[in-house]
């Protein structure tokens, strides 16, 4: 069974909500009900099939063609199945989403993965601001998952992060792990300033040596029998994570951020 794929027409010039279209509300929907489906755009509501050609059935593999940045709120609470999106997205893509799969073969906007659950996140181009994430207010961000990023990210990479992974082959911006309360953030390029600030526990496991604040103290040189294992978690994504030669157990440590409760790690490969 085909996909079902939804390619954008024209470009309208204000932002459209994508959150109706995933996996888990369209399964069972023939394909009138689909593009009758209202979609916020601007003040604005149109039907599905007023921007999007309409073609295959499979509702479990969603394909979006022709993305672009204003297309927001992709995969929103995507609880299980696959999309596809062929170009770029905006912002809020794969937002809380519970379980599945989002593959963007193009640039992500701002908050992507926020809050996100469970599921895997995978950005072949760059990502905007606070990935993964908590939204404006809230306190808790990224809960699990995986989030995979092949381009750069912007800043505030992983703020109120809680569990999961996130793992960006490319440079970071400032803030990255601000206020982490778990999970891991894995990065092979370069970071801005502000590492890890105000973290409380969690792991950010850098290729490149950081400019890190007073708040972190060098705990020497380690070799940590969990990286092997952890990068070996990694093996089967289609990712430089996976490639052995970018693994290593050898190590330094640096505990902090001090002015909270110190227990989160900065490590840095020998």
């Amino acid at each position: 069974m085909s996909a079902l794929t939804f390619t954008l027409k024209t470009r309208p010039e204000q932002r459209v909500d994508m959150s109706p279209l995933v996996c888990h509300q369209l399964e069972n929907l023939e394909p009138a009900d689909i593009a009758a489906i209202k979609l916020h755009c601007g003040k604005k509501k149109l039907r599905v099939d007023e921007l999007f050609t309409i073609s295959g059935f499979d509702a479990k593999h969603i394909q979006i063609k022709n993305s672009f940045s204003k297309l927001d709120y992709i995969g929103k609470d995507l609880d299980g199945g696959v999309i596809h999106v062929e170009g770029d997205v905006g912002a809020y893509c794969g937002m809380g989403m519970k379980k599945g799969v989002i593959n963007i073969f193009g640039n992500a906007g701002l908050y992507a993965g926020c809050e996100m659950k469970k599921g895997l996140l995978e950005i072949t181009g760059n990502a905007g601001d606070f990935l993964g994430g908590a939204l404006a207010g809230n306190k808790m961000g990224m809960k699990g998952g995986l989030i995979l990023v092949k381009g750069n990210a912007g800043d505030r990479v992983g703020d109120h992060l809680r569990r999961g992974t996130i793992l960006i082959q490319g440079s970071v911006g400032d803030y990255c792990g601000s206020r982490m309360i778990a999970g891991t953030i894995a990065i092979m390029g370069n970071t801005g300033k502000f590492l890890g600030y105000s973290m409380r526990r969690g792991t950010l496991l850098l290729w490149n040596s950081p400019k890190l604040s007073a708040n972190f103290n060098d705990c020497g040189s380690h070799t940590l029998a969990f990286l092997p294992i952890l990068f070996k978690s990694f093996s089967e994504l289609n990712s430089s994570f996976a490639n052995a030669e970018n693994a290593f157990n050898r190590v330094q440590r640096f505990a902090g951020d001090m002015s909270e409760i110190g227990r989160g790690e900065i490590l840095v490969k020998l």
